[in-house]
């Protein structure tokens, strides 16, 4: 596990960019993304790149239980906004937050998974340590699910809402298993908000009660983080 100190998003985004390019070099096929405020400097630094993903295949973390694509607050939607209009993939894929059958639509995008192995995968952080919906108690070796989300989770989210009786309590997510099986993984973190998760994930026990201390099993993951975030590491 690297961990990459910078002074604010733009700069993490212009690093993350380099590290992208590294891996297109190598051949990559599949990204896998992210929603949250994390990534959207992200985002438009690849917008504002000659990069070219027509060729590419995209794989979202997760979408809400509930809401359909066209809903602002789904995370189809927000790909559409922050991404896909302005740097078309060749396909892009999300679970679909309104399928009439949960279980199939979960047996679906787990096959989704399988089809297109995740060459990088693009991570934020909860201030709990979930990782994409995986809330703490998720098993190591989950895969694709439904997931209850914490109130903490809740709270944290209802700023994209009119009011937080708005936002959905379950959620669609890859599991930790196939965040793990991502050839290579990126995730920012910023704030003091963070701090704690961070510290756990990089220097704490691996336990499921934190999810993203299972990246320490990863043999490819960088950690790009302000000065808020790594507050708490050890020197």
């Amino acid at each position: 596990m690297k961990v990459i100190r910078v002074e604010n998003q733009v700069e993490g985004a212009k690093v993350a960019l380099e590290l992208l390019k590294e891996k297109l070099a190598q051949g990559a096929k599949t990204l896998g993304l992210a929603t949250g405020s994390s990534p959207i400097e992200f985002y438009k630094q690849i917008i504002a790149s000659d990069l070219d993903f027509s060729e590419l295949t995209s794989v979202n973390l997760d979408e809400y239980v509930g809401l359909s694509e066209d809903n602002p607050q789904s995370y189809r939607y927000f790909m559409n906004e922050q991404l896909f209009h302005k740097k078309p993939f060749k396909e892009s894929f999300l679970p679909n937050g309104v399928a009439e059958d949960a279980e199939a639509e979960v047996e679906r995008y787990n096959q989704v998974l399988a089809d297109h192995p995740i060459d990088l995968q693009i991570l934020g952080i909860g201030i709990n340590g979930h990782i994409g919906f995986n809330e703490p108690g998720t098993s190591f070796d989950s895969t694709v699910h439904i997931v209850d989300l914490e109130q903490s989770t809740i709270e944290a989210n209802a700023r994209f809402f009119d009011k937080i009786e708005d936002v959905p309590t379950q959620a669609f997510s890859m599991g930790i298993r196939n965040i793990l099986d991502a050839k290579s993984i990126i995730l920012f973190a910023y704030g003091a908000s963070k701090a704690q998760a961070i510290a756990g994930t990089v220097q704490g026990e691996v336990t499921e009660s934190l999810p993203a201390s299972a990246l320490q099993r990863h043999e490819d993951v960088v950690i790009i983080a302000d000065k808020e975030a790594l507050s708490l590491l050890d020197a």
